[in-house]
């Protein structure tokens, strides 16, 4: 293709053929195309030229005379081609080459002998955990790394001399995790036993840092033995030290989800980040974590106790509630991360993420069925729950802690819910001191993540007696309620059978500015059951009627006349309640007011914070 190009009368005025023929070969190298030059008016051709072949910068031969080499220009436009295809045969330099051996020996972390001991520990070595989190990555170049989307600090104590340390023992870096992107740090057991030091510290902080400033997610794959004791002074009181850590914790807690799995001894100061964390998951039978070793605690205490005894996942899973998930293995840990991720926004500005609905697994038809009428007989909750949400959507946190509420994530119509149900299938769904904590834990969770909350109520109260009070029931107790109050994500509560004393408090009842009170025709609002009512009323008169028999009759009498006055149809004859609906309509109700109700915004009032934890 050749360009056309025309001269105005005062460029082509007083110059001679090599003149134009220049500003020809200049126009060819410029455009890369062959130019023929005419005057502004009239079709004389002036010169023509080929753009340069190789460099060369000559043009080719014209009507008007043979082209000359090309100006400075030109020639240096030809240079510059010739050179850039002479850089794509360039191949990786010995330099290259050498940084990807040293890479390639960091991959493999600590010394094999500790690698070989990790099957017999049952667990992965860090860099395989991490192919199984977030996929293999390439084999090629500096050897095998893990399908992350990059890492930081690989290099951290290279050029120490006296210790073998690859990556100073700890990873982070970022990766997609079921398609979300998060932050993580990962121990590698290899190395000092997953020991924490100057160089690990000051990655950890960067990673939480980032965290802060990116506002996604971040995932703690821990397997620590705690700080190194002979290198403290570089890391642990220090500003920015391994104290910085619970401080970041702090700092990230509610902004965006931390999620810490444990796959080994978390001891001492390594053993805070789990419960620092938003959701602990602990792998059984491999993982522990505890403020000091069973080694110390026998110095200082005397007690002979082994490690899963002083700090194992049954000790967490059932007495101190740290633990929210247990993983029989490292694959289950996975998939557990994976189903609980699912329900929670990257960070606090953002909504849970929706899926499609899908019908429950079992009909709400059956719902009244389930429920029974007598208001002390025992059910499982979850025959209700199974009937309400979203079929297999429902993910259980501290099962086996304060079993008397159930606390868990479901959907309903494909968005997340967090639920908060007594269970009458245990203690008859009173609430004690750790079924409390639990439940005030999680529901300060779900606001500070914008999951809305759903109560169903069936509970004769907080427990009362000597032991609950030494056990701080009215502490606790307190932390649930101040929890509902200040939640500010919508909120529907369903007395789905009895509601007495605080217990309709705790269960977001009118007072605590749910969203929608809705009852089942089985329901009972009342400040305590009949039984207790007639016993502190009218236990004096019933005691002066000699004849058993009519004693029994005015009993039954007074009980009736008290279940009436408590009955759900007059709660929602006074407009106590909002509603009362069939339980087959149950879900569909849900379902619709979740919907109607999900852009509700709710101020507090404006303080610098409570003063209730």
């Amino acid at each position: 293709m050749t360009m056309e190009l025309r001269l105005s009368v005062t460029e082509t005025g007083g110059q001679d053929e090599s003149e134009i023929q220049a500003v020809a070969t200049a126009l060819a190298a410029h455009f890369g195309e062959s130019v023929d030059l005419y005057p502004e008016t009239g079709d004389e051709l002036l010169a023509s030229a080929s753009p340069p072949d190789n460099g060369s910068g000559t043009g080719t031969e014209t009507e008007t005379g043979s082209a000359g080499s090309g100006p400075g220009p030109v020639q240096s436009a030809g240079r510059s081609r010739d050179r850039g295809s002479e850089q794509d045969d360039l191949e990786p330099t010995e330099r290259e080459e050498l940084l990807r051996e040293e890479i390639a020996e960091i991959l493999e972390g600590g010394p094999e002998k500790y690698k070989e001991r990790l099957p017999e520990q049952g667990k992965l070595f860090v860099r395989d955990r991490l192919d199984l989190w977030f996929g293999d990555g390439d084999e090629s170049g500096g050897g095998k790394t893990s399908g992350i989307t990059f890492e930081d600090g690989k290099f951290a104590n290279f050029d120490d001399d006296d210790d073998d340390l690859p990556a100073d023992g700890l990873i982070t870096g970022a990766a997609e995790f079921e398609g979300r992107d998060l932050h993580f740090m990962a121990n590698d057991f290899t190395v000092k036993a997953g020991s924490m030091a100057e160089k690990g510290v000051e990655k950890f902080l960067r990673m939480q840092q980032r965290a802060l400033k990116t506002g996604r997610p971040v995932l703690y794959l821990m397997d620590s033995s705690g700080g190194r004791i002979d290198q403290q002074t570089g890391f642990f009181a220090n500003r920015e030290g391994i104290g910085k850590y619970y401080y970041n914790h702090s700092m990230l807690s509610g902004r965006v989800p931390q999620i810490c799995v444990l796959y080994g001894p978390c001891i001492a100061g390594a053993a805070y980040t789990p419960v620092f964390a938003d959701f602990t998951v602990m792998v059984r039978d491999v993982s522990a974590m505890a403020i000091a070793s069973p080694r110390m605690v026998e110095m200082v205490t005397g007690e002979d106790i082994d490690l899963q005894d002083l700090g194992g996942p049954d000790v967490h899973a059932r007495h101190s509630g740290s633990a929210d998930l247990i993983a029989e293995d490292e694959e289950h840990a996975r998939e557990l991360v994976a189903k609980l991720i699912g329900y929670l926004p990257d960070n606090s500005d953002e909504k849970p993420p929706q899926t499609e609905g899908t019908a429950p697994r079992l009909s709400p038809d059956g719902i009244d069925a389930i429920v029974p009428q007598e208001p002390n007989r025992g059910y499982d909750m979850f025959d209700v729950i199974e009937r309400v949400v979203d079929a297999d959507s429902v993910l259980e946190l501290r099962p086996e802690y304060g079993k008397e509420i159930i606390t868990a994530f479901a959907r309903i119509d494909g968005r997340p819910i967090g639920i908060v149900a007594n269970q009458p299938n245990h203690r008859a769904g009173a609430i004690f001191p750790d079924a409390a904590e639990k439940a005030a834990e999680f529901i300060w969770t779900c606001d500070a993540y914008d999951v809305p909350l759903l109560y169903l109520c069936d509970t004769p109260g907080f427990m009362a007696g000597s032991q609950v009070e030494k056990d701080g029931i009215l502490e606790q107790g307190k932390k649930m309620i101040y929890a509902t109050s200040s939640a500010t994500v919508p909120k529907q509560s369903v007395v789905v059978r009895k509601a007495y004393g605080a217990g309709i408090y705790a269960m977001s009842g009118p007072a605590y500015d749910p969203e929608s009170v809705i009852g089942l025709p089985s329901g009972e609002i009342a400040i305590m059951g009949p039984e207790a009512a007639i016993n502190a009323v009218y236990a004096n008169r019933l005691a002066d009627i000699d004849d058993p028999d009519e004693r029994a009759e005015r009993e039954q009498e007074l009980r009736e006349e008290y279940r009436e006055d408590i009955d759900i149809h007059r709660m929602a004859s006074e407009v106590v309640i909002d509603e009362i609906v069939p339980p087959s309509s149950l879900r569909d109700e849900l379902e619709n007011r979740f919907a109607f109700y999900e852009t509700v915004e709710k101020d507090l009032p404006d303080k610098k914070h409570g003063t209730i934890l």
